[in-house]
């Protein structure tokens, strides 16, 4: 019996991760997460204009104005070490980005950065122009 809840508990977790992502709609615009500093660990849709997101691995919208509200999750120092090796204890940010400008068919980079204890949530068009800042950090 164990084991037969072992197999499909793996099953089950497998076929979750292996989820294909829908295709791209030409007539919305796509962004894409990064997490490019280390102890950045997931950065995740949660909701668009307010609304809750069923998959949190991507934003597709239509053009025009929008705000979106990631999760950002990351390592934090906690101040002590253990065999040579620093200490850290993770920290969940609900963080909301307004944008006005998205465009149909374009591709946009969602980053999520962390100094310490202060996350940073920018957005990035396919020229890695700079568009937008998170406006509120709430932080568990």
């Amino acid at each position: 019996m164990r084991q037969l809840l072992l197999t499909t508990t793996v099953l089950f977790l497998s076929a979750c991760a292996s989820t294909p992502l829908p295709p791209v709609d030409p007539q919305q615009a796509w962004i894409d997460f990064a997490t490019p500093t280390p102890g950045a660990k997931l950065v995740m849709a949660q909701r668009l204009d307010g609304k809750n997101l069923p998959d949190g691995r991507f934003f597709q919208v239509p053009p025009g104005s929008h705000e979106l509200m990631v999760r950002f999750d990351f390592e934090v120092p906690t101040g002590g070490s253990f065999s040579g090796f620093a200490q850290t204890s993770d920290r969940t940010c609900f963080i909301t980005l307004q944008y006005d400008h998205f465009q149909a068919g374009q591709r946009y980079r969602l980053e999520g950065r962390s100094l310490g204890y202060t996350p940073n949530i920018r957005l990035y068009d396919a020229a890695r122009q700079l568009l937008a800042e998170e406006r509120s950090v709430n932080c568990l």
